[in-house]
């Protein structure tokens, strides 16, 4: 818990000087720059937002991992200036892209100390703090976004977050990652013999490498920030993303093959500190949660509406797409189950009424 500490408190101060090294506060800072430039490390520049004046009584910092071409950047705006306009300019929220503030993971721990106000955490960290949302990323759960919006939408997925009060935290809304893809840079993709011994980058996240375990590759963990020139530099093989991440970080530019697998699902969701949802009044936090989920509901539809598009445009750079049979992906990946079932006594149980929610 103390290691904890001193690194929230030291990437508050480095935000803090950051925000004075750019004039001031209350301005948000936001990678201008594209995918590939985000992802390699490149300085981003800073922007103001244009979400309300100085005048807010709340001023509301949230952090993510997406460049500011990625399609949840986008929605992130128009939450904010939705709630700037809707509270008569009182709350303004400033946008942090790219990991400017820190990975993933350390924005997480900066929420549950109290020293980050929100962010958009993805479902593998979820999971350490709410283990049973691991259940949304067993492999081939769900077929197409109809079935996983029947789940997120139910008494199934307020379950799958319950224990972030235990942990200082508190989620107002699922937002989307996506369905998920493989590209890598060798070959086509069509049997899981074909991914044997492929370098396969993932997030950090269990599920996802215990799945390419299974099917024969080579899955290690990386920053997404870090993640293109790891890609150019060959340091990986692949990698495996929605197609809206694939397409707004300009992956075609470094990897040959793309692989229509949908092999899991993975959600980014809202998350707020609750030390500092409570002292929001009741007013703010109710604004805050008719916006979460008005602009997750956009995000869900720009995700799912795009995609056709996202995947010619892939092409047209020079992609080679493909989508195979994936019976024998399946039948390689039945031991994750099995595995996940022998370690939660809860699980099975979950993933049979997910199954009977689905088929509703």
């Amino acid at each position: 818990m103390m290691k904890k500490r001193i690194i929230a408190t030291l990437l508050t101060a480095v935000m803090a000087i950051s925000l004075m090294a750019c004039g001031g506060g209350s301005s948000a800072s936001s990678s201008s720059g594209s995918g590939d430039a985000a992802a390699s490390g490149d300085a981003a520049a800073d922007t103001a937002s244009d979400a309300g004046s100085g005048n807010a009584e709340y001023t509301i910092k949230i952090g993510h991992s997406d460049t500011t071409t990625n399609l949840i950047h986008v929605s992130l705006e128009n939450f904010a200036k939705y709630v700037n306009e809707q509270s008569g300019g009182k709350v303004k929220v400033d946008i942090y892209a790219a990991e400017q503030l820190g990975s993933n993971a350390e924005m997480a721990e900066m929420v549950e100390m109290g020293s980050l106000d929100a962010m958009m955490l993805p479902q593998g960290q979820i999971a350490n703090y709410c283990p049973k949302i691991n259940a949304l990323g067993l492999p081939f759960l769900f077929s197409d976004y109809e079935s996983v919006y029947k789940v997120l939408d139910s008494e199934i997925g307020e379950e799958l977050v319950a224990d972030f009060e235990s942990r200082n935290m508190i989620q107002i809304a699922y937002w989307e990652n996506g369905l998920r893809q493989v590209t890598n840079s060798k070959k086509p993709i069509n049997t899981p013999a074909d991914l044997a011994g492929l370098k396969i980058r993932t997030p950090e996240d269990k599920m996802t490498i215990a799945i390419f375990e299974a099917l024969g590759a080579s899955p290690s963990p990386l920053a997404f920030s870090e993640l293109y020139l790891a890609l150019q530099q060959g340091t990986f093989d692949g990698q495996e993303n929605p197609v809206s991440n694939i397409y707004a970080n300009n992956f075609a530019d470094v990897q040959k093959y793309l692989t229509i697998t949908n092999h899991k699902y993975e959600c980014k969701n809202m998350v707020f500190s609750l030390t500092k949802w409570n002292q929001y009044p009741e007013d703010v936090q109710n604004l805050l949660k008719e916006a979460a989920k008005k602009f997750g509901d956009e995000h869900r539809k720009a995700i799912v509406d795009s995609q056709e598009e996202q995947l010619a445009a892939l092409q047209e750079k020079g992609m080679e797409v493909t989508t195979p049979d994936l019976a024998a992906f399946q039948e390689a990946t039945k031991s994750v189950y099995d595995d996940f079932y022998a370690q939660n006594d809860w699980a099975q149980d979950l993933v049979s009424r997910i199954q009977a929610k689905i088929a509703e």
